[in-house]
Parts: C-alpha cells; sequence; structure tokens
C-alpha cells in the first residue's frame, strides 16, 4: 500500500501544505483540501476540459494530473482570477456581458483555457480561439 505523501501548492497565491494520498488527483485537491469547488470534475478522461486550470500558466486538466505531480508549482483557478476585491477578470466578466454561459457546469474550463491563450497570444485569430476552445465541451 503508498503511503502518503506531503505536498506543497501554492494556490491562487496561498501556499497549501498538506499529507495526501499519492493517486489523489489535483482536481480533487483543490476541491477537498482548498475548498475551491469552482474546478469542476466532469469527465474524469480529459476530454471535457471543465477542470482546466493553470499549473505555472500552462492549461492543465486537473482530472489528469495527480495533486503530486504540482508539487512545488503555482495553481490559479477560476476562483484565482477575480481581484481581492471581488471584480471580475475581464475575461470572466466577458463571458457574462455576452451570456456565454448556460449552465455554468463547463464555464470555469473555458475560462481558464481562454486565459492561457491570451496569455500566450494576446491577438489570436478566430482559427486560433476555436482550436484551443475545441478542447472544451460545453454538455448542454
Amino acid at each position: 500500500m503508498a503511503r502518503d505523501v506531503r505536498v506543497s501548492i501554492t494556490v491562487n497565491t496561498v501556499l497549501y501544505e498538506r499529507t495526501v494520498r499519492p493517486n489523489i488527483l489535483l482536481a480533487e485537491f483543490l476541491r477537498q483540501e482548498c475548498g475551491l469547488t469552482g474546478t469542476h470534475l466532469g469527465c474524469h478522461q480529459g476530454i471535457c476540459g471543465s477542470c482546466t486550470v493553470l499549473v505555472d500558466g500552462e492549461p492543465v486538466k486537473a482530472c489528469l494530473q495527480l495533486a503530486v505531480q504540482a508539487a512545488d508549482s503555482s495553481v490559479t483557478t477560476i476562483e484565482g482570477l477575480a481581484a481581492a476585491d471581488g471584480a471580475l477578470h475581464p475575461i470572466q466578466a466577458a463571458f457574462v456581458e455576452h451570456g456565454a454561459v448556460q449552465c455554468g457546469f463547463c464555464i470555469p474550463g473555458m475560462i481558464m483555457t481562454a486565459k492561457a491563450l491570451l496569455d500566450a497570444n494576446p491577438r489570436p485569430t478566430l482559427d486560433q480561439i476555436r482550436a484551443d476552445l475545441a478542447n472544451n465541451l460545453c454538455r448542454c
């Protein structure tokens, strides 16, 4: 039987040091250990993208990565995008303003994917946007 592992992960600028099972998913760590429920677990297979977070600035499907793989990394979740005063990040505000939500289940992953794209390429083409967001599925 595998022994529990001590991990240190900075999530939304807060350091979390926890002892966890070696097989706990990053998504489960975020939800259970950090209390951040904006990262949704949909398919558990990396297909839907609703669990997408940024690990050291790169988009990662948190249902496919173990928490131990994110040790000593910086993770940004949907909760980490808003300003300290609660003001929405411009991408979040754009989704709201343009009615780009239905049930909302897939939206955190889509927003995090869009953030990673815009961080890497502030002026993407429509084809680049479509290609990046194709990794996220709306279940509605």
